[in-house]
Formats: structure tokens, sequence, C-alpha cells
């Protein structure tokens, strides 16, 4: 090698094209081709498997504010889709250092290996604080990620394609991760040197809806006693009561709210106003509110991370919640039997309700906590305590 190729500057691999044309150029990983879909950051420092792997994601490129993504390489245990085989929706990742070689016992793939498997997409090399900083100022900009090896692109067919997308408002993304039939869920979460458990009993009979359900929900509601039936996004009510349920839970997922209410509210509203116990979380948040005729609003950066303050009004405490979502509930529309629970202490948006005269709450927090803290496991015990509440008086 000569001087001169030593000090020679290498052609970017890979870019991320902004809809209002800017081009960010650095080093490509993962799958080669493009993706479009919306820049969010998440600002968590752990867990980017999880992450990656979350439908909630579905439709966007996520950029990772922590510089040091991939270090602990990846695995089969922390994916959070239900489907292993199954696409999340994901976009593509953007991250700042290049990947190292992992450095974990449980680790099984390179990340870059890994991405490739799953055909993401991704970008290192990138100034992900000043990507950050732009999110923040000009609100979560449509994109196109691309890789390409050699280096070439079309730059003037990827600012076109980053123009056009139409974005996620009015988007239902739900019903393409959703399960698409009817099954159980035994898991129990993982233990350290022993891996995940099954469960060997079960006190309630729980139905699941499934807009794009975690693992880790699905584990944590099979720990807490819960006999688990995963239902379709699209069920019925009438499929749902069918199944002569204890409570009903509402699950996370990606999207428009309102796309996805258009068909989900109505069976919600079916489950309420029949008296069964029922418990949200994130997009399922939103369908409750949907359903007892709330509205819900575009976020101008969304909330994805794993270090979120939320005050629980009904205990007092502040609560360090993980989050992900672009949609919020409008708190202006929240109607008189239903009461605001939690509160973000970063903007104010709502984060939890309860229905006053129905067995009915619900977060847009992941309580489930992977990745992310533990500080809100309660609630699957609160979703328990009042199954059993409800059994007992019926």
């Amino acid at each position: 090698m000569t001087t001169a190729d030593a000090w020679s500057v290498k052609p970017a691999t890979a870019l991320l094209v902004l809809a209002d044309g800017s081009v960010i150029e650095g080093e490509g990983l993962g799958a080669t081709g493009d993706a479009v879909g919306e820049v969010c950051f998440n600002t968590a420092i752990t867990g980017y498997q999880e992450i990656l792997t979350d439908p909630s994601y579905a439709g966007q490129i996520i950029t990772f504010t922590f510089p040091h993504i991939g270090n602990v390489g990846t695995n089969d245990e922390d994916v959070e889709t239900v489907d292993m085989a199954a696409q999340t929706g994901v976009r593509g990742c953007v991250i700042c250092a290049s990947i190292t070689d992992p450095s974990n016992y449980r680790s099984a793939t390179h990340l870059d290996a890994w991405l490739k498997a799953r055909g993401l997409v991704g970008i290192s090399g990138v100034d992900t604080r000043a990507l950050t900083k732009l999110i923040r100022e000009k609100g979560m900009p449509h994109a196109v990620i691309a890789h390409s090896p050699d280096g070439k692109f079309d730059i003037d067919a990827l600012k076109q394609k980053a123009a056009e997308w139409a974005g996620l408002e009015g988007l239902d993304l739900a019903k393409d991760v959703t399960a698409k039939g009817a099954h159980g869920w035994t898991e129990t979460p993982w233990v350290w040197d022993a891996g995940y458990g099954q469960s060997e009993a079960a006190e309630f009979n729980v139905v699941a809806l499934d807009f794009g359900v975690k693992r880790n929900i699905l584990r944590l509601l099979s720990d807490a006693g819960c006999k688990v039936t995963v239902m379709p996004a699209n069920s019925s009510a009438d499929e749902v009561l069918a199944q002569k349920p204890d409570g009903v839970f509402l699950s996370n997922g990606p999207g428009d709210p309102a796309a996805t209410g258009a068909y989900a509210a109505n069976t919600i509203r079916g489950v309420v106003d029949a008296g069964v116990p029922t418990f949200g979380i994130c997009l399922g948040h939103q369908m409750l509110a949907l359903a007892l005729g709330a509205k819900t609003i575009k976020m101008h950066q969304g909330h994805h991370g794993a270090n979120h303050p939320v005050h629980d009004f009904t205990t007092g405490k502040v609560e360090i919640t993980s989050m992900n979502h672009g949609f919020a509930v409008d708190t202006e529309t929240l109607p008189a039997n239903v009461e605001e629970t939690h509160k973000s202490l970063f903007d104010g948006t709502n984060c939890g309700l309860k229905v006053k005269d129905k067995p009915a709450f619900s977060v847009q927090y992941h309580p489930e906590a992977s990745p992310g803290p533990r500080d809100s496991h309660y609630l699957f015990q609160r979703f328990t305590d009042m199954m059993r509440e409800h059994k007992t008086n019926a």
C-alpha cells in the first residue's frame, strides 16, 4: 500500500436521503438496496436487538443516539416479534460508530450479518447527535436509507422517493404485523442460566388482541397466571367474547391508531361494554381511547427510548419508562367517564387512562421493559387484581 492509498478517501457505501433533499453519507451495513420510512431517534443505551425487532417500529428508520451499537452481538433469545421469521416492518437503522466484533457470552451472530439475514438496511459513520437535533427541531422526516457496496447511487431518484412517500398518517400497519390466526402462548420470562420457562398453571383466561405484540408482554402475562390466547387485530367482539375471557389485553403496534381504529375500535367498545376487564399498552392504549370516543394526534418527534419519566397520578410516583410511539391520545377529547392517570414529564402528553364506570385501563408506555427499566411491572399485577375482583363479584 502506498502513502497515497493509506490517505485516500473511500466512497460512501450508504446514504440517508431526506425528503428536503439533504444527503447524509456513511458506511453501509446489513442488507443492500434501499427502503423508505420515517426517521425517528431512540435514546436507549441497551437493547438494540429488541428495538429492531419491535413491530411498533414498522415504517420507521431508527436512529440510535447511543454511539456504540452492535458491541454485544445478537442472538435468538432477544427477538421481540412473536413470529421469529417474520419481518417487523422496520425500514432501517442509523448508527454512529462502526460495528465492532461482539464481546458478550450470549452473542451468536454479528449485528451486520444479523441485519443482512433480516433484510434490514443500515448506515454507520453518521453524526447521530446532529440528526437527533434536526428531528427535535423539525420533526421526524421522511427519508430513504440506501446501501450499495460499490458506492453508486441514483441520488435524484432517492430524493424523489423520499419526497413522494406519504408517511405514517392514515396508515394502518397493524394488519401487516398481526397474527395470522389465533394461537396460545405459554412462555414465561427469561431467567439467567436457565432461559425461558413455561407456565404450569393459569388462574385467568386472557385474550390478547395482537396489533404487533412483543414477546415479553406475553411472557409477563403468562408469568402473572394468565392462559393467553393471541388473536388477530381484526377479530370481532363476538369472536373475542366467545373465548369467555376473564380479561382482554390490547397490544402495542405500529402506524396511525385512527386507521387501525377504523375496525378495531368497534371490537374494543364491545369488550368494554360487556364489562370484561381490559388492559392496553401503547397502540392498545390509543385504541382504547378511540373506542371510548377520544381522538389521537401525530406527535412532533415522538417518544422513543428507555428513559422517559412519567407521573402516575394513581400512586403519586414518577416512573422511568420505556416508550415507542409517534402518536398520542388528545387529552382534551377524553369523555367525562374517562380519567387521565399518567402524564409524560417531558412534554405533558397523555400516558395513561382508566374508565370510571368499567374495569378498563391503559398506558402509553411499555411496562414489560425489554429493553428498559422495570418500574412499571406492577401494571400486570393491577390487571390480574382487576380480573380477580371481577370474577369474585360476577
